[in-house]
């Protein structure tokens, strides 16, 4: 349970950190300029697209793990299959 909540803490100062390094980027800039806008577009758009690549990447190798079991199992039976039907043609 220990690392558990060790986990927890430790994604959680993660995300505080990068969000708050994400942040003082823009400070440079006055609050309502064009550029601090284009700059907190820009950071939103990089997490946006980073978190949809991740999620397909994520998607895809569940999907592969799961899979491949069940993908085996049809090569053996389509294996099996071509050896019968080589035996019923061959007589």
């Amino acid at each position: 349970m220990k690392i558990f909540y060790y986990l927890i803490f430790y994604v959680l100062l993660t995300l505080h950190t990068s969000s708050y390094a994400d942040i003082s980027n823009c400070k440079n800039f006055k609050k309502f300029s064009v550029e601090y806008f284009k700059c907190k577009g820009n950071l939103v758009k990089d997490k946006t697209i980073s978190a949809g690549q991740n999620i397909i990447k994520d998607t895809k190798d569940y999907q592969n793990e799961e899979w491949s079991e069940e993908k085996k199992k049809i090569e053996k039976t389509k294996k099996k299959i071509n050896e019968a039907k080589n035996k019923v043609l061959n007589k």
